[in-house]
This record gives C-alpha cells, sequence and structure tokens, in this order.
C-alpha cells in the first residue's frame, strides 16, 4: 500500500514552467505504476501523464505533449511532472495516482493556476 501526497503547485503566468512532486510513502513504490491527472472546475478528471514502474515508459495525453515530461525516482519514492510552458487551459487541480493491478491509490492534489 502506498499513500501519494503531492506537491508543487501555484499560481504562474502563461509561459512559466512548474515541477509537481508526488511523494508516496511505503516500500513497494517501485512496483505501482504512476500517473497524473486533472481537474478543472466543472469538468470531468483526465488523464495528463502516466509512467510504468521502471520509468522506461511515459504516456500523455495529446494536450500537455512536448510541453509536460513525466519521471520517477523509485529510490525517493517520487514521481515528477515537469511543466513548460503552461497555458491558462491547464489550470486544474493536479492529482496523483498510484496503480498496481487492482490496487489504486490517489492524492489529494495540489493546484495549478495559470494567469493570461
Amino acid at each position: 500500500q502506498v499513500q501519494p501526497v503531492e506537491s508543487g503547485g501555484g499560481l504562474v503566468q502563461a509561459g512559466a514552467s512548474l515541477r509537481l512532486a508526488c511523494a508516496a510513502s511505503g516500500s513497494t513504490f517501485s512496483s505501482y505504476a504512476m500517473g497524473w491527472f486533472r481537474q478543472a472546475p466543472g469538468k470531468e478528471r483526465e488523464f495528463v501523464a502516466g509512467i510504468n514502474r521502471s520509468g522506461v515508459s511515459t504516456y500523455y495525453a495529446d494536450s500537455v505533449k512536448g510541453r509536460f515530461t513525466i519521471s520517477r525516482d523509485n529510490a525517493e519514492n517520487t514521481v515528477y511532472l515537469q511543466m513548460n510552458n503552461l497555458k491558462p487551459e491547464d489550470t486544474a487541480m493536479y492529482v496523483c495516482q498510484a496503480v498496481n493491478g487492482q490496487e489504486n491509490y490517489w492524492g489529494q492534489g495540489t493546484q495549478v493556476t495559470v494567469s493570461s
């Protein structure tokens, strides 16, 4: 079992960068695939990026390809989301997910607000 805890959100201007971090407690972090999702007010939660257990394979939503990069450090039990060239439409609560088969854990989220 892991408990994801997100950090790194904030208020930035369009074009700026932010790096989100998701620290997951537990000794089995490397056995979980990790993902970032986001939810804007009045909208459904949407997939942003995912990374497999080893970190070799990554996946992105079309809307963030080329701007966001997901990575993980299994020694530090942390997954990162580097967000560059942020746009106002990236404004949302960003939530981290840990998945291992039928196990599925979510963090509380960190708010990202991008002003135009």
